[in-house]
């Protein structure tokens, strides 16, 4: 099986495409549009950084033009860490893209437990049905497993790559086998240090972008990983991952081996 077969969500039981797309890195509507019809939906939209934001939106409000909206997953970034704030964000962001509710709302970023009033807030926006799920993004592993014990939010976004595996051990092991967390992986390239042939050992050629995410989507706990692209070009040499499979152990140990290189590098 290769990565074009989307996947479930945890227990939010949504269809999501292997590789999703975030908004932030200034990739045509063309693009993001040509990686819908290539079965990536799960689209995470910035609800802050609207400059960078405004070719998603427009791809977006052409998917739900042609009533594909059932078939699309909108994730909304939320940075307010209040309630007020986030339900202020989400009213915008649904009248910037033209629908009635998006599908996960993203607390973030969080190195410790959302407070009462944010987390009440973003279960009340639920139940009013203006978002399907909530969920929660941070560089801190260790909030993951707890925030999952309370079992009141249904998608995480952890960030996860070759050379910061720390969520093998600090995360996917204490995550409840039934009623799964959707998980979302984010960095797979570590903010592009991956891809630069400059900080590899010596005899080592630099990984592409889809080896990255390859590497990610090869554990079999991950359900999403995300990837930002700033053009068309970039976005089709990303969506080449769809025509793979995950990697065999020869080709795990090899990005094994950069990421702690990199990883252990002053």
């Amino acid at each position: 099986m290769n990565f074009g077969t989307p996947g479930t969500l945890g227990k939010t039981g949504l269809e999501a495409g292997r590789l999703g797309i975030a908004s932030s890195y200034r990739a045509s509507a063309e693009a993001f549009e040509e990686a819908f019809e290539r079965g990536c939906n799960y689209f995470v939209w910035n609800s802050f950084i609207r400059g960078r934001s405004k070719e998603m939106k427009k791809a977006i409000r052409n998917i739900v033009s042609k009533g594909q909206r059932d078939k699309l997953i909108i994730a909304m970034h939320s940075y307010g860490h209040d309630a007020f704030i986030n339900r202020y964000f989400l009213q915008r962001s649904l009248k910037a893209l033209g629908v009635d509710h998006i599908d996960v709302m993203l607390l973030g970023y969080y190195s410790r437990k959302p407070g009462k009033n944010v987390l009440a807030g973003a279960l009340k926006l639920k139940e009013k049905g203006l978002t399907r799920f909530v969920g929660v993004t941070g560089h801190s592993r260790k909030l993951f497993p707890k925030l999952d014990e309370e079992g009141k939010l249904d998608v995480f976004h952890v960030r996860y790559n070759a050379v910061n595996k720390g969520a093998e051990t600090d995360v996917f092991p204490h995550l409840k086998e039934r009623d799964r967390m959707g998980v979302v992986a984010f960095t797979a390239t570590r903010w592009g240090q991956l891809l630069q042939q400059k900080r590899m050992p010596e005899g080592e050629i630099a990984p592409t972008a889809a080896d990255c995410y390859r590497y990610v989507l090869s554990n079999p706990n991950v359900d999403v990983c995300l990837t930002g692209t700033k053009d068309i070009k970039q976005m089709r040499e990303n969506l080449s991952l769809l025509e793979l499979g995950p990697m065999n152990e020869q080709e795990m140990e090899r990005m094994r081996r950069i990421g702690d290189f990199l990883y252990n590098k002053k």
